[in-house]
């Protein structure tokens, strides 16, 4: 019989991890191929927190929600740095649903940022086409159309079901 790991221990082992990679990316390396190393890391360690987190795996998470709304992120020109910080982000939003990561107008900016990633189903491989998949499961899931609706982003609805048809 293995032994098994407390909760505890994990959970802290978890708010490390998670805030290493938060601290790390608020100050980003200049290459892009580094930049993706950092924002993989971090999508991982996202992607195993659960919806609701305990106010200590909320405050980790704080320097991550911090770094990758950053201009030096959020506004990165590589086409793969953006799939990936949606990617991030889209677990952020899965984590604090059904409540907002961020003001209404960030998220406004990040679910255009979605819509970039998404746009990657029809013509996307690797990675970006997995992520794109992974956002578009999340938003079904916790139903970031509806989050869409309440900030009367009509227009970027529109946009997403005319993508979806058009894929």
């Amino acid at each position: 019989m293995g032994s098994s790991v407390p909760i505890e221990a994990a959970t802290e082992e978890i708010e490390h991890d998670v805030w290493e990679a938060g601290n790390a990316l608020l100050r980003p390396p200049s290459s892009p191929d580094e930049l993706l190393k950092l924002l993989n890391k971090a999508e991982g360690i996202l992607s195993g927190i659960c919806q609701e987190p305990s106010i200590s795996t909320a405050k980790a998470i704080l320097p991550m929600m911090n770094a990758l709304i950053s201009d030096e992120i959020f506004k990165h020109s590589d086409g793969n740095v953006q799939v990936a910080v949606a990617s991030c982000l889209n677990e952020l939003t899965r984590i604090t649903a059904p409540d907002y990561s961020y003001s209404d107008e960030l998220m406004q900016d990040i679910f255009k940022l979605f819509m970039t990633a998404l746009k990657q189903l029809p013509r996307g491989t690797g990675m970006n086409l997995s992520r794109a998949e992974n956002i578009l499961n999340t938003m079904a899931t916790i139903r970031t159309g509806v989050m869409m609706w309440d900030l009367e982003l009509d227009d970027m609805v529109v946009e997403m079901f005319e993508l979806f048809f058009d894929t």
